[in-house]
C-alpha cells in the first residue's frame, strides 16, 4: 500500500500492528475497522486519564482528556466560543475592578481619609474586626 494513500486512521493503526500483519488488510477491511473504532483520531493528549468505577452492581467508566483543540469548529461553535470568551473576559474585568476598588477603599480608610464626613460603608470596621 502506498504511503501517501494512508489516512490518519491507517497510520495510527499500522503503528500499533506488527510489520508482517500490516499489508494483509484489504480496503474493505480497513473501512470496516475505521467504522468500528469510530472517527476518533489517534493521538496523544497531555492529560489522558481513563478508569472505571464500580458502584453496587454497575460499572461506570470515565475519561478525562485535555489538550489543544485541533478540530475545525462549525460556525455555531465559533460563535459560542467567541461569546464565552467575551463573557469570561467581562467577568474577569468586573472581578478585577471590584477587587481593585475594595483595596483602594481599604487603603483610604486605613489612612483615615473621609471622602464624605459622617458616612461609612462599614467595610473598614468589618475588615478591622474580622481580618486584622
Amino acid at each position: 500500500m502506498d504511503q501517501q494513500t494512508k489516512d490518519w486512521f491507517e497510520e495510527g493503526l499500522f503503528k500499533r500492528l506488527p510489520e508482517d500483519v500490516r499489508g494483509s488488510f484489504s480496503q474493505e477491511q480497513l473501512a470496516a475497522l475505521k467504522v468500528a473504532f469510530g472517527a476518533r483520531k489517534w493521538g496523544k493528549h497531555p492529560v489522558d486519564i481513563r478508569g472505571t468505577l464500580k458502584i453496587w452492581t454497575w460499572r461506570y467508566y470515565f475519561v478525562i482528556l485535555l489538550g489543544r483543540n485541533r478540530r475545525e469548529l462549525s460556525r455555531a461553535e465559533q460563535k459560542t466560543a467567541a461569546f464565552m470568551q467575551a463573557f469570561f473576559l467581562m467577568l474577569f474585568l468586573t472581578f478585577s475592578t471590584l477587587l481593585g476598588l475594595l483595596v483602594l477603599y481599604l487603603i483610604k480608610s486605613a489612612a483615615g481619609i473621609d471622602l464624605f464626613p459622617g458616612f461609612s460603608l462599614g467595610i473598614w470596621g468589618w475588615f478591622k474586626t474580622n481580618i486584622l
